[in-house]
């Protein structure tokens, strides 16, 4: 005899088959790296009011499911172990995860530059062929754009470094975590959530966004943006249309044409609207939520480009960010390391110097207690923002948590504006981190401009004996203000003894 539909979905509902099976949350999959030297807490979810029990390194814990189904335990502190083992999960199922390790672990996020992979990276051949390192361990965090904080997120799995796999680890997190597995021999674990070309509101908690009344601007700049958004999809169709077969007939023109072609008439743009990455808070919700409360060591990060004509409220959003993401983590301020925008000629800018104001407001950032950033404006390519050598990149933020969290005698930092002075004429500034002096690398001291009460600015002949450098120019009679590469591609060669360059700054706030 054939049930009734609403009898057959009870029976469903209430049959063994319908309950859910104990799962883990997504960072705990075979080859995980787990923090070392603080509690660990381990959660998933289960039917609610399952009783569940976490086996790992002789530990054992237990846990019941709350009525959302939601379970954690807390595993205690524990050294490095690069001997792989077993975590053990069980409750109506059991769930093994293996070859786990505990040693250090770094999140990665940002934009683009984060994203950048060692596949793409300077010497990446070389650089490929040489990954054995089968305790640098990377999981990448899918896209995901939520409105409203995930418990979950798709990921590519913890892999081993190796020439079959480390061609798509973050090309910054890789380098940053072989220079830090040479000096500490321990496991080294980079989970990496990131997405190129997103501001940094879009990784930002929602109640963050909304506590600021400074942060208001965010939000009606998206309601525009969705506002606007019927026209530009018609208007976006109709290029696209004309673009396609045009793009078609040059493609017939063989590869060279086309090229050329496609820098003179690149693809139409689709216009943001809903559910795009720019969406204020997606990114988190999607794409940090998932992964709290997971025990770090830190955090990496490389944005700033996408916020470069809003450098003024970077600032703000960038500072409420870390403390955000440090309480939603739940471990205290841990440590916050970024990359200071690299040396980019910005061709859609006519002032030639957002990238030099969104570099300020990132430096501003540093009155966050444990935190640092890497310079890079020597290492950028001034005609791609996205430069091929994150070997030196990982290298400088490498020396960040060394100095700070490692306990590593190091220089950190290159050249830091410290105060200035008139004197007869000329601006008298002085550094700190100026270890072995400043020093000019190939020609003398450039990208040094003053200006007097006119806020007008000339280049500067510079002098520079040990943490000192004086200023003068024939055009400014009575200087008041000095700017140091204050440039969104600067031609910078100041650097200490260390070889670390110095931090670009400015004296005036004009």
């Amino acid at each position: 005899m054939r049930l009734p539909r609403p009898i057959l979905l009870l029976w469903f509902l209430l049959s063994p088959l319908a309950r859910a099976d104990v799962a883990l949350a997504p960072l705990f999959t075979d080859h995980a790296v787990l923090q070392r030297d603080k509690p660990i807490p381990v959660w998933g979810s289960a039917d609610a009011g399952e009783k569940i029990t976490v086996i790992f390194a002789q530990q054992t814990r237990t846990a019941t499911a709350g009525p959302d189904g939601r379970w954690t335990v807390s595993l205690d502190k524990l050294p490095a172990i690069a001997q792989g083992a077993d975590l053990t999960v069980a409750g109506k199922n059991t769930v093994v995860v293996h070859d786990v390790v505990v040693g250090e672990v770094w999140l990665c996020s940002g934009q683009s530059n984060m994203e950048f992979t060692v596949s793409r990276a300077r010497d990446a051949s070389k650089e490929i062929a040489a990954a054995n390192f089968p305790l640098i361990r990377h999981v990448k965090i899918n896209h995901a754009v939520a409105t409203d904080p995930a418990t979950t997120v798709a990921t590519g799995g913890w892999q081993s470094a190796s020439p079959a796999t480390v061609g798509g680890f973050t090309a910054v997190g890789y380098f940053f975590a072989r220079d830090l597995f040479q000096k500490l021999n321990v496991p080294i674990g980079l989970v990496h959530s990131s997405w190129g070309g997103t501001p940094v509101e879009s990784w930002m908690p929602a109640p963050t966004l909304a506590r600021e009344a400074a942060f208001k601007i965010v939000a009606e700049r998206w309601e525009k943006t969705l506002a606007d958004y019927p026209q530009k999809k018609i208007e976006f169709d109709d290029a696209l249309a004309e673009w396609t077969p045009a793009d078609a007939a040059a493609k017939a023109q063989g590869d060279t044409a086309h090229a050329a072609w496609l820098k003179e008439h690149p693809k139409p743009r689709a216009p943001r609207g809903r559910g795009d990455s720019w969406t204020p808070s997606g990114l988190f919700n999607g794409m940090i939520a998932p992964l709290t409360p997971y025990a770090l060591r830190g955090t990496l990060w490389y944005q700033g480009e996408s916020n470069a004509d809003h450098a003024a409220e970077y600032r703000q959003l960038f500072v409420a960010m870390i403390t955000a993401w440090r309480k939603q983590f739940g471990q205290g301020n841990t440590p916050f390391f970024w990359v200071n925008l690299a040396n980019y000629k910005a061709p859609s800018d006519s002032t030639g110097q957002t990238y030099a104001f969104l570099r300020e407001a990132q430096t501003q950032a540093l009155d966050l207690i444990n935190t640092g950033q890497a310079i890079t404006i020597d290492l950028g390519d001034p005609n791609d923002i996205h430069p091929t050598n994150k070997q030196d990149v990982g290298r400088r933020l490498a020396l960040l948590a060394k100095h700070h969290v490692y306990g590593v005698t190091v220089d950190d930092t290159g050249p830091m504006f410290a105060s200035v002075r008139l004197a007869s004429g000329a601006l008298v500034a002085t550094f700190g981190h100026a270890t072995g002096g400043l020093i000019a690398h190939d020609h003398p001291v450039a990208c040094v401009e003053i200006a007097g009460e006119d806020k007008v600015f000339h280049p500067a002949a510079v002098a520079v004996s040990k943490s000192v450098m004086i200023a003068t120019s024939p055009e400014v009679k009575a200087p008041v203000a000095m700017r140091y590469a204050w440039r969104n591609a600067p031609d910078a060669n100041l650097y200490n003894g260390a070889g670390l360059p110095a931090v670009p700054f400015r004296t005036d706030n004009w």
